[in-house]
C-alpha cells in the first residue's frame, strides 16, 4: 500500500533536515505548532490537494537582536524559538522551512502559501527582514526571490 501524502511529508522532512541527528535544530512536535500559533497564526501553513497536504512552511517572526544572534552562530535555530518572545513587535522573519513533495515542485506552490503569510504577518508586525538557513540550492533560490518580492532585505546564516 503507498503512503500517505503526510506520511510522505513526515519522510521528506526527516530527509531534509535530520532534524533528530542535529539538536541545535527545532523539532516540530505539537507542543512547538502551539507555541508558533502564539507567535503567530499564519506561522505554520499548508497546501492540501484534496488527498492530505503536498506542502508545508514554517515561518519564525522573533526580534533584531535574536536574529543577529542566530546569524553570528551565537544561538541555534533552537534557542533562536525558545527564545522569542510572545507578544512581541517583530521585526525579522526567519524562513524556517518550506517542504514540497516532488511531484507538485515548481509550480510556485511554497512561494505563494510563504507570500500569503508574509502578507499576514505584516499586518500585525513591523517587519524589516528575512534572514534563512539555507539547506538547499532551491531552498537558497526561493528565500531569495521571497526578499525581491517582498522588498524585505535578506540576511543567511554562514555556511
Amino acid at each position: 500500500m503507498s503512503k500517505s501524502n503526510f506520511e510522505r511529508m513526515l519522510q521528506l522532512a526527516d530527509e531534509v533536515f535530520a532534524v533528530k541527528n542535529d539538536p541545535n535544530q527545532l523539532d516540530v512536535n505539537q507542543e512547538v505548532l502551539e507555541r508558533l500559533m502564539q507567535l503567530h497564526p499564519t506561522t505554520v501553513s499548508e497546501y492540501d490537494d484534496g488527498k492530505g497536504p503536498v506542502a508545508w512552511i514554517l515561518l519564525i517572526p522573533t526580534t533584531l537582536d535574536l536574529m543577529n544572534q542566530f546569524l553570528a552562530n551565537k544561538i541555534s535555530e533552537k534557542q533562536l524559538f525558545e527564545h522569542t518572545p510572545l507578544d512581541a513587535k517583530y521585526e525579522a522573519l526567519y524562513l524556517c522551512s518550506a517542504l514540497v513533495l516532488e511531484e507538485y515542485r515548481r509550480k510556485g506552490i511554497a512561494k505563494q502559501l510563504t507570500l500569503q503569510a508574509i502578507e499576514n504577518i505584516r499586518k500585525d508586525h513591523p517587519l524589516k527582514a528575512l534572514f534563512v538557513w539555507g539547506f538547499s540550492k532551491e531552498g537558497d533560490l526561493g528565500a531569495e526571490a521571497l526578499s525581491r518580492h517582498t522588498s524585505l532585505p535578506l540576511y543567511k546564516l554562514p555556511k
